[in-house]
This record gives structure tokens, C-alpha cells and sequence, in this order.
């Protein structure tokens, strides 16, 4: 085997699966993010440290976000606004490499999925605020667009408003729509690899290993489990069509794994078709958006994009992969 042959094995392997990733990351950020992981893997560092760091550097990246780009604070403020972009785009980087290492290593772990799961929602809850402070500092141009005279009154009763449409953007609609593309992947993975070859959890299970964990010493794991359960809860709870589906799968072959090969197949297949889009409500292109809304000085529209445009987006693949999980259930 060619040295060329052995490094691209070794890339693929630390991968979840070449059919969950994005064109992007698949030829960009993932090679780049499996020579990080060789180096980390040489000096013994652990994923889940990694994976801090990563949430260190993208709650960082708020100090830059809150100034005002040039409309507002001339080529400083926009070279401020390109430092925040570099530091999350680095998060985000880091948030890849440490799935990589973990596979590379041999050094999955459960606290390692959770503290993946949270890391991205955790960058923006800082960002999300500095944003906000960021309108109240910064409104000319949403004032000037509306018709809304900038006085010290309307600043505080638009700034609210902004709260509250960032809460809808952060919480609602960002939150379940990177959990549901976090399920979708892992159900494919699932679809493709089985039980071993995917991180497909179901509440029942973490609720079971919540229950056993005593809370004298693990408190802080406790306290993570907690909301793992409730996380996987609410994954399910908008997929109960898929949930219907893999009852049935269960309680007619016994596992997944004796599912007939033409079910599983076409079951695959049209969650292959929907990845393209699964991979949409992911970082790369949510960010771009968020990212150009910055750059143009009027970052509150991405709160309307992500309520809006994102929404609409979530529910088209929701609908279609429980459309499809219907039509299989009934199958069977």
C-alpha cells in the first residue's frame, strides 16, 4: 500500500462517514482538521480538552462580534469583525478535530459526545448577546430602513424587541435545528453502519444511566447526563414517525441488524438524499450567513434568517424524513 493510500485510509477512518459530510468539510475542513489531530494524538492530548478549548475560543470571539463593522467604526471595526470571524471559524475547527482525534485515539467517551453536542450552542449564547448589545451601541441602519427616529426611548423598546428575537433565533430555532441535524446524522449513520458505527442514543437509555449514577462525586456528571436525557428527549419527540419505525424493526426482527437488506437499503438511500440538505442547518452555511450579516453591519438580520429562511428549511427535512419513515412503517 502507497504512503499516498495509507493517509487517505487513515483520513476516512476518522471520519463518521464520508456521506454525512458537506462538500466543504469533506475536502477543506476535515483533512485539515485529521493532520491537527495526528499532532494533538503525538503529544497525548484528550478530544474532550480539545473540545473546551473549542468552546474557550468561540464564547472569545463575542469581544470582536460586539463592535460595529465599517458603516459604523470604519476599517478597524471591520478588521475587528474578521478577527471574530477567524476565532469561531478556529472554534469551529477545533469542534471538528476533536471527533477526529477521539476516533484516531480509540478516546470516544460519552462526556465527550455531550460536551460536543453543547459546544457550538455555547459559542453563541455569548455571541448572541454581544450581538445584542452590538444593536443597542449600533441601530442607524434597521432605524433608518423602518422610519424609526433614534431616540433614547425607541433604542430601549427596539433593543427588547432584539432580545426577544434573539432568544426565538438562539434557543427555538438554532438550538432544534442543530439537534435535529446532529439526529439525522447519527440515524444515518445508523442506516449505514449499524448499532456499533453510530452515537444513535435514545432517552430511555441515558434516563436509565442517570438513575444509576450516584450523586456523591458526580455532580458535574450528573448534572451533564441531566441534560443529555433531556437533549435526546427532545430529539425524539419531534421525530415520532422514525421512532413508530424503529418499534416495529424491533419488535417484528428482533434488532435493526435483522432488518431484510431491501428495507435497510431504501431506508439509507432516502436519508442519503436528504443529507445535502441535513447538512445546510450545520455550521458551515449557518455561519456564513451570520458571518456576511456582521460584515454588512446589520447583524440582527441573522435572527430573522435563522427564525424565518432556517425554519422553513428544518421543517422541510423533518417532514421528509418522517414522510419516509411512515411509508417504511407501514411496510412492515
Amino acid at each position: 500500500m502507497t504512503e499516498n493510500n495509507k493517509e487517505k485510509e487513515g483520513y476516512l477512518a476518522s471520519l463518521k462517514s464520508a456521506e454525512t459530510e458537506d462538500w466543504l468539510d469533506y475536502h477543506v475542513v476535515r483533512p485539515f482538521c485529521y493532520h491537527l489531530a495526528r499532532f494533538f494524538a503525538k503529544f497525548g492530548v484528550h478530544p474532550n480538552t480539545v473540545t473546551i478549548w473549542s468552546i474557550i475560543i468561540g464564547a472569545g470571539s463575542c469581544v470582536f462580534f460586539v463592535h460595529g463593522s465599517f458603516y459604523y467604526e470604519g476599517i478597524w471595526g471591520f478588521i475587528l469583525n474578521l478577527i471574530a470571524v477567524f476565532l469561531l471559524c478556529w472554534a469551529d475547527i477545533f469542534d471538528c478535530t476533536d471527533g477526529q482525534l477521539a476516533r484516531l485515539t480509540g478516546q470516544k467517551s460519552r462526556l465527550g459526545r455531550i460536551l460536543d453536542g453543547v459546544a457550538g450552542f455555547v459559542w453563541f449564547i455569548f455571541i448572541y448577546v454581544a450581538i445584542v448589545y452590538r444593536f443597542y451601541l449600533h441601530h442607524d441602519l434597521e432605524f433608518g430602513w423602518l422610519g424609526i427616529e433614534n431616540t433614547a426611548e425607541n433604542t430601549m423598546i427596539a433593543t427588547c424587541v432584539v432580545v426577544l428575537l434573539g432568544l426565538i433565533s438562539g434557543f427555538v430555532c438554532m438550538g432544534g435545528q442543530t439537534r435535529l441535524a446532529d439526529y439525522y446524522i447519527q440515524v444515518h449513520l445508523f442506516s449505514l453502519k449499524g448499532e456499533k458505527g453510530s452515537e444513535l442514543d435514545n432517552s430511555k437509555k441515558q434516563k436509565e444511566i442517570y438513575d444509576q449514577t450516584p450523586w456523591k462525586g458526580n455532580w458535574v456528571w450528573k448534572t451533564f447526563l441531566n441534560s443529555y436525557v433531556d437533549y435526546t428527549r427532545k430529539q425524539e419527540k419531534v421525530t415520532p414517525q422514525f421512532q413508530r419505525m424503529m418499534k416495529l424493526m424491533k419488535d417484528k426482527y428482533g434488532s435493526v441488524e435483522q432488518v431484510p437488506s431491501a428495507i435497510r437499503q431504501e431506508f439509507h438511500d432516502q436519508s442519503l438524499a436528504l443529507m445535502k440538505w441535513n447538512g445546510l442547518l450545520t455550521f458551515n452555511f449557518r455561519s456564513a450567513i451570520f458571518f456576511l450579516a456582521c460584515l454588512l453591519d446589520v447583524p440582527v438580520m441573522n435572527f430573522v434568517f435563522e427564525i424565518v429562511a432556517m425554519s422553513l428549511l428544518a421543517w422541510y427535512i423533518n417532514h421528509r424524513h418522517e414522510t419516509f419513515s411512515k411509508q417504511i412503517a407501514q411496510k412492515l
